[in-house]
C-alpha cells in the first residue's frame, strides 16, 4: 500500500484564500444532508456483526450470568455454585448449567435472595472543554459531572473523546455491551464531522478509506466524504474506539483540525440531546443497540 503523503495540502497557508474562516458559524454536519447523500439512509451501526448479537434487553439470562450480574461472583465461580446445589430458582434447586432465568424469577444463592443491578444507558452530547479521562490533569472539568445525577448506579463511558472534541458519548453499566461496541472488527461505527483549516485533497480522502498506520496501529475509515463545497469539512465514519483517532488520522496527513464533533454512535444520533445535556435511552433504542453489536 502506498504510504499517504504527510506534506501539508495545497492552499494551507493562512490568508491564501483572502478570507478568514469562522468555524463557529458553520452548521453541524448531518448524515444525508446536502452534499453528503452517500450517508442518507445508512445505518450508523455499520455492516453485519461478526458474532451473535447480544439480544433484546430484559430477556431470559443464563443462570450463571444472572448470578454474576448480581455481583456475587464471576461466571466461572457461579458454575461451581450451581453444580454444588446451593442455587434455587423459584424455590427449586437448579444444577443444570444452561438453565435460563426470567426477570420475574426469584433466585437464591445459599439462602440469600439476589437480583442483578439495573442496567442504565445514558447518552450525553459532550460540550467542548470537558475531559473524559480521570487521569487527565489538564481537564479542570470532567464529563462525569454532567451525568452524575442521571442514576444511582455506577456508570462509565464506553470510550473517550478528547477535551476539545464534542458530540455523543454513551455511559452504561452494561459491561458486555461495552466490550461489544468497542470490538475492533465489528464494534459500533462512529460518524464524525470534522472541520479543518485547509482544503482536503481527494487523494487524502482516498487514503483515509484505504487505511494506514496511526500511532503503531492500523486504522481505516469505512466512509470519508466531503461535507461542504469548499472541501474544508468532511464526514468520517470509523469503527475504531481509540482515543483521538479521528483527529490523529487527519493530523498525520498534515492537516490542522479545527473541530471534531461525533454526530452518531452506532445507531444513536444527537436527536433530542442538546449540547451539554443527556437523556436515558428508550427501551427500543437499547434493544436496537444490543442487536446491532
Amino acid at each position: 500500500m502506498k504510504k499517504p503523503s504527510s506534506s501539508r495540502p495545497s492552499g494551507s497557508k493562512a490568508g491564501q484564500s483572502g478570507r478568514k474562516s469562522n468555524p463557529d458559524s458553520r452548521k453541524d454536519f448531518r448524515p444525508g444532508s446536502a452534499g453528503n447523500k452517500r450517508y442518507a439512509g445508512r445505518s450508523a451501526g455499520g455492516g453485519k456483526p461478526k458474532h451473535k448479537p447480544l439480544g433484546v434487553a430484559g430477556g431470559p439470562l443464563r443462570l450463571n450470568r444472572y448470578i454474576a450480574n448480581s455481583g456475587v461472583c464471576s461466571r466461572r465461580e457461579a458454575d461451581a455454585l450451581i453444580e454444588s446445589g446451593v442455587v434455587e430458582v423459584n424455590g427449586e434447586i437448579i444444577t443444570q448449567m444452561g438453565h435460563k432465568v426470567n426477570p420475574t424469577d426469584t433466585v437464591h444463592v445459599g439462602g440469600t435472595a439476589i437480583r442483578p443491578e439495573t442496567k442504565r444507558y445514558v447518552l450525553l452530547n459532550k460540550p467542548k472543554g470537558f475531559g473524559t479521562s480521570p487521569g487527565d490533569a489538564k481537564a479542570r472539568r470532567g464529563v462525569m459531572e454532567l451525568v452524575q445525577k442521571a442514576c444511582r448506579e455506577h456508570i462509565r463511558s464506553i470510550d473517550k473523546l478528547d477535551r476539545e472534541s464534542t458530540g455523543l458519548m454513551l455511559f452504561t453499566n452494561d459491561e458486555e455491551l461495552m466490550v461489544r461496541m468497542n470490538h475492533p472488527q465489528s464494534g459500533a461505527a462512529r460518524l464524525y464531522h470534522i472541520v479543518l483549516k485547509e482544503k482536503v485533497q481527494q487523494d487524502h480522502l482516498d487514503a483515509l478509506k484505504k487505511g494506514f498506520v496511526v500511532d503503531q496501529g492500523f486504522v481505516r475509515a469505512e466512509e470519508a466524504e466531503f461535507a461542504n463545497d469548499e472541501h474544508t469539512q468532511i464526514g468520517l465514519r470509523i469503527t475504531s474506539s481509540r482515543s483521538r483517532i479521528a483527529r490523529r488520522m487527519l493530523e498525520q496527513l498534515g492537516y490542522h483540525v479545527v473541530k471534531v464533533d461525533r454526530v452518531t454512535l452506532g445507531p444513536l444520533t444527537k436527536k433530542d440531546v442538546p449540547r451539554g445535556s443527556f437523556r436515558h435511552l428508550t427501551q427500543s433504542e437499547i434493544n436496537l443497540l444490543r442487536m446491532s453489536c
